[in-house]
């Protein structure tokens, strides 16, 4: 094979490949969930999470899985573009927090 092929058949390989990389780029309100709880658990595990910063959290994502439970209750089901918005600007929120609680230096 000589080199011009080979460099058109990576093209083709690349412009194949990068869209579907980037395809969960977005993650939802429900992947976004489980990885926070995730983190959570993986916090409560190595001792980086307090019994207190734990129920703290928790309290927080169940306060938030309400909101957006009345939300979709409100629109039929659906979440409206800014339901979504305010859900994934409280999920960053609970995110910096889950952070800063695991990297606080208390320990369990």
């Amino acid at each position: 094979m000589n080199i011009s092929k080979v460099i058109i058949h990576s093209a083709i390989l690349i412009t194949l490949a990068v869209p579907a990389a980037f395809a969960g780029q977005g993650d939802t309100i429900q992947d976004r969930k489980e990885n926070q709880q995730d983190r959570i658990a993986q916090g409560v595990k190595s001792g980086q999470l307090t019994a207190g910063e734990t129920a703290n959290l928790e309290s927080k994502e169940s306060g938030l899985n309400k909101e957006e439970h009345n939300m979709r209750a409100a629109d039929n089901g659906k979440l409206t573009a800014a339901d979504r918005a305010k859900i994934n600007h409280q999920q960053n929120k609970l995110s910096h927090q889950i952070y800063k609680d695991k990297h606080n230096a208390r320990k369990q």
